[in-house]
């Protein structure tokens, strides 16, 4: 894998596992699809969106992987269980790594294989672009969560520790 790559894979795990974290949050199944006045998407809803896209431009397109999405389906969903939305974040988060091992230098100078939005990407770009996706989502996640629960952001989810290239900081 290159060092790119790994990073992207980092960040990609990352997110994940904070939305992970952010889904085991919820006080209750109910919470997760709850839709508050002002915000389109619940929680449950956001993570559906963000594992079947991962699921579909990386795994299907990139990994082969056979995956076929349904993005009507993740809006349109409503009441899945808590337990399944953690499989499905899981398997997203297994497909992201197996995948983008594989990829080496010369796969993301390529252009993707699809079009996206009507344009041409780098390979690379465009995970840089999943990438910000899913942060994006990830943050009206923890939004959502916070507005039903009056809960605290989660300590540490976003912590560059756990990016690919930290090392502890020598010296004192």
């Amino acid at each position: 894998m290159t060092p790119q790559a790994t990073s992207l894979a980092a960040i990609f795990v990352r997110e994940l596992n904070t939305l992970r974290m952010e889904i085991e949050a919820y006080p209750s199944e109910a919470e997760l699809w709850r839709v508050v006045p002002g915000i389109s998407n619940s929680g449950g809803t956001l993570a559906l969106h963000l594992a079947g896209n991962l699921q579909h431009f990386i795994g299907a397109i990139l990994g082969k992987s056979g995956y076929l999405r349904d993005r009507d389906a993740e809006f349109a969903s409503r009441d899945v269980s808590r337990a399944e939305l953690l499989r499905q974040v899981e398997e997203a988060s297994a497909t992201v790594r197996r995948t983008l091992e594989l990829l080496d230098a010369a796969a993301l100078e390529r252009t993707y294989p699809e079009p996206v939005a009507t344009v041409r990407l780098r390979t690379g770009d465009f995970l840089t672009h999943l990438a910000s996706h899913l942060a994006y989502h990830l943050g009206q996640v923890n939004y959502h969560r916070r507005i039903l629960t009056g809960g605290a952001p989660l300590s540490g989810a976003l912590s560059p520790t756990r990016l690919a290239s930290a090392t502890a900081e020598s010296g004192g």
